[in-house]
């Protein structure tokens, strides 16, 4: 489907595009003066840098505030500490980890597994089983986590960064990878019991994993598995003592990426036996130069394949255009997508609800995030003829980038947390820089999180919204889910050397729901790739299922829609294999599945 003509944010785009360049050119080049001259980045109190920014800056009225998040941890069953070690200033240590929501048991509610890195590469791993493990924490129907690490067998220590689930093996329920600072773990569900086979199914790899990509690269119906690597890091002593200046703070040289090589990704083809094949350089998505913290699988140009968006740090992104073949063409140069900034997190969505998916992407200090947003259309073409896939960053328009000046941003994902019809915008941010006082811990945070308002952008609500989101935290990992059933989206979001905070959505007045859950006979039994619309008065919303990407993290795979006022709404949904299915007139409040056949036929419940 094809982009619809020009909206309004377009025409605002080529209104007000060239004096906002010039502002962000204009702030750019203050803060490389002030990085020049050794000073600390220190916005004012109106949150401007020298003033030259305080223009873009939004202010937030009480009437905006329709999100209330609380933090429910406690309580919660969720016992949890991650990196129980002291932080000796190395890389490895710093990046993770992340959290992964997935129903593994089928039990129709959502269970947490957190990623752990079990000690300082430093030190030898605990021999113990479970010590410093990450956990697996079953969801009870009621809201309440149980931890049954050792009993479905996930006790064993690892220097963890992240995790997904995903049916790889088309047996109709959820396995595990988890990428790692040392060897990878897939871990095949048996029943509830996990067995890890990593090493005989080929995906054990031995560098630098982060970020988890599960989706079907060459559309013949198995799963494969996009696996991102950081940098060749390499621990020499002396490095230590090696130092530079960056915003007033001395910078160890083992803590900057740019003193390491960058690792190739890895692309495993799915042999459809137990077994997988890395095609990554033969399909053209290694991205040697990139140093990769995430992937994001969605279909750029809605064409039936899915496309592939590296994040990576200090270098350019990868952005690759499936050729329909199992192969993909980079195309970061005119998709004007492909920055050279310090990338980490992403959430992918259609954000301004015109039929096509956008992107947010969190960047390091003073670069600022970028709000992609999905310039492709049928009236765009090149000199051969074929449709211009591109992408406009309109952050600073929609109010997402001049706010992220002081912060770095990790984790991040767009939900509809009061239910209106309109994606908000979470973020999990943590410094890199470390505490002036203590070397061994690292400067906090505070998180974000934007509510959208529509035709006016996005508006970062607080502590007016959450007094736990106002505490700062060394922020890394977060996923969304609606944990407890209640139709409201939560968010989890995980502290590097820290303990996880749970956040329940508790809107006092939220809109109505509907969430959509896909199944069909295997090999790929959630429907990963398939996109859903649902449509009310109000308009159109659009989700691809799997195509999230929040750092070293995975929000629940089943979409949940905020619908507003509207008690009805209609469904479509295009199968990965370009089935279309509709129903109309479904109830709000209800949980619809779709289920097919072998036969092909298609079966509809709602609850």
């Amino acid at each position: 489907m094809s982009k619809r003509g020009f909206n309004k944010r377009h025409a605002l785009m080529l209104r007000w595009g060239a004096p906002t360049a010039v502002l962000t050119v204009g702030a750019a080049v203050a803060v490389v003066l002030l990085t020049q001259r050794g000073d600390p980045m220190a916005p004012g109190e109106d949150g401007s840098i020298d003033g030259l920014t305080s223009v873009l800056s939004r202010e937030t009225t009480s009437d905006m505030v329709t999100i209330s998040l609380v933090d429910e941890t406690g309580g919660s069953g969720i016992e949890f500490k991650h990196f129980p070690d002291t932080r000796r200033s190395v890389l490895p240590e710093d990046m993770g980890s992340g959290a992964a929501w997935g129903d593994y048991d089928d039990d129709g509610d959502q269970d947490l597994f957190l990623v752990n890195f079990a000690a300082s590469i430093l030190e030898p791993l605990p021999l113990e089983p479970g010590a410093g493990s990450s956990r697996l924490y079953r969801n009870d129907g009621a809201g309440n986590f149980v931890d049954v690490t050792e009993k479905a067998g996930l006790a064993k220590p690892i220097r963890g960064n992240g995790a997904a689930w995903a049916d790889f093996d088309g047996d109709d329920d959820l396995d595990l990878y988890i990428t790692a600072w040392g060897e990878n773990r897939l871990y095949r569900n048996d029943d509830g019991a996990f067995v890890d086979i990593a090493s005989e199914a080929g995906v054990d790899d031995g560098g630098f994993g982060t970020g988890i990509a599960w989706f079907d690269a060459d559309s013949d119906g198995w799963i494969d598995l996009y696996v991102c690597n950081y940098v060749d890091f390499e621990y020499r002593e002396d490095d230590l003592a090696r130092r530079e200046k960056q915003y007033g703070a001395e910078v160890p040289f083992t803590l900057n990426p740019s003193s390491y090589k960058s690792q190739p990704n890895r692309l495993y083809r799915n042999n459809g036996d137990g077994t997988f094949s890395d095609i990554a350089e033969a399909s053209g998505v290694d991205d040697k130069t990139g140093r990769s913290l995430g992937a994001a699988p969605f279909d750029f140009d809605l064409d039936g394949d899915i496309d592939l968006y590296v994040a990576n740090d200090v270098s350019a992104n990868g952005v690759f255009l499936n050729q329909g073949d199992g192969t993909f063409k980079d195309i970061g140069a005119s998709s004007l997508a492909a920055d050279y900034r310090g990338a980490m997190g992403m959430a992918v969505g259609d954000m301004d609800q015109d039929d096509d998916f956008d992107l947010f992407v969190t960047h390091w200090i003073a670069q600022e995030n970028a709000a992609f947003e999905n310039m492709h259309s049928e009236n765009w073409k090149d000199k051969e003829g074929n449709r211009r896939m591109f992408f406009m960053d309109s952050a600073e328009m929609l109010g997402l980038g001049q706010v992220s000046l002081k912060m770095v941003g990790w984790s991040t994902g767009f939900a509809d947390f009061d239910n209106d019809g309109l994606d908000d915008l979470w973020v999990v941010n943590g410094h890199t820089l470390e505490d002036e006082a203590d070397a061994t811990k690292l400067r906090p945070q505070r998180m974000q999180l934007f509510r959208q308002i529509s035709d006016e952008g996005f508006f970062d609500l607080g502590e007016a919204a959450s007094k736990s989101i106002a505490v700062p935290l060394v922020g890394r990992g977060g996923a969304s889910a609606d944990f407890n059933g209640d139709g409201l989206v939560d968010l989890l979001a995980v502290e590097c050397g820290g303990r996880p905070r749970l956040l329940r959505n508790a809107s006092a007045s939220p809109g109505n729901h509907l969430v959509v859950q896909l199944r069909q006979p295997g090999p790929n039994t959630r429907a990963l790739g398939a996109i859903v619309r649902v449509t009310t008065p109000a308009g159109t919303q659009m989700r691809q299922v799997g195509g999230q990407a929040a750092y070293l993290s995975q929000d629940m795979l089943d979409p949940l829609f905020g619908l507003g006022e509207a008690d009805r709404a209609s469904i479509e949904v295009v199968w990965p294999d370009g089935l279309i299915s509709e129903e109309s007139d479904m109830p709000a409040g209800s949980s619809v599945q779709f289920r097919r056949t072998e036969e092909g036929k298609i079966s509809v419940d709602h609850h």
